[in-house]
């Protein structure tokens, strides 16, 4: 059954998960509406990766369950993941640097029908000037900020319902970044759903509908992105009255 704007395509609740005995995420509820960009924040070592990887199949969910429309993703594992429309993108330019730009594409859509494969890969690249160019050069000849780029087309191939990106910003100029987030803009415009983990929250913002704040493992906050009072509610919800928050 399709899920029409608006409705839950991503609902998480009571999600724990860690690594062996170490538990890093303490009753996780979360929902992310089809066609919606929801920010995660929150400070270094809070878990936000690790609950991308537990929903994303990488990580076993100790308790809770995650459902992404009709399907219950808990205990299914990371292929079970993209073909419910799911599609994580790593922290980290996580490319093949010895294969070429549409090679690394072609390995994202190893499991598609082979007469898609061409325009799903044009279609990602489309998102991509920059990369499309380079589209016979090795990965390893691309610029820091064109992996990125390249990671999240990956990421696009199979056409996802949800897009969650890890840390897109991370090591990219200011220029670049903003590229990047105008691909989120654009998805949203387009009906994808995008799960953004990101340190730079006006920026953040500006594509975003919801944010959530993640602490200590826990859900400290929900809020619209435009709200006005969002920086102060941060500040609390991580510290109390003791600091800011800087992003």
């Amino acid at each position: 059954m399709p899920i029409s704007a608006g409705e839950a395509l991503l609902r998480v609740e009571g999600l724990e998960a860690g690594y062996g005995k170490i538990r890093v995420l303490h009753g996780v509820d979360l929902t992310v509406r089809a066609g919606e960009v929801v920010t995660l924040l929150g400070p270094n070592g809070a878990g936000k990766s690790t609950l991308l990887r537990a929903l994303s199949g990488l990580l076993p969910v100790q308790a809770g369950t995650v459902r992404l429309g009709q399907t219950v993703l808990s205990g299914a594992g990371p292929r079970s993941a993209v073909r419910a429309g799911l599609s994580h993108v790593i922290e980290g330019h996580r490319v093949f640097t010895a294969q070429t730009v549409r090679e690394n594409l072609l390995l994202a859509a190893y499991d598609l029908p082979r007469a898609e494969r061409a325009a799903r890969i044009d279609e990602a690249l489309s998102h991509f000037p920059e990369i499309a160019a380079k589209s016979h050069d090795k990965g390893a000849s691309l610029s820091g900020g064109q992996q990125q780029m390249l990671a999240v087309a990956q990421g696009l191939v199979q056409r996802p319902r949800l897009l969650m990106l890890d840390e897109p910003s991370a090591g990219l100029s200011p220029v670049l970044v903003d590229r990047v987030l105008e691909v989120v803009a654009r998805l949203r415009r387009q009906g994808t759903a995008v799960l953004l983990v990101e340190q730079l929250v006006e920026k953040a913002r500006a594509v975003s509908d919801r944010v959530y704040a993640l602490a200590q493992g826990r859900i400290v906050l929900e809020a619209a992105a435009g709200a006005p009072d969002l920086p102060e509610r941060l500040e609390r919800a991580y510290f109390g009255n003791a600091g800011v928050v800087h992003a």
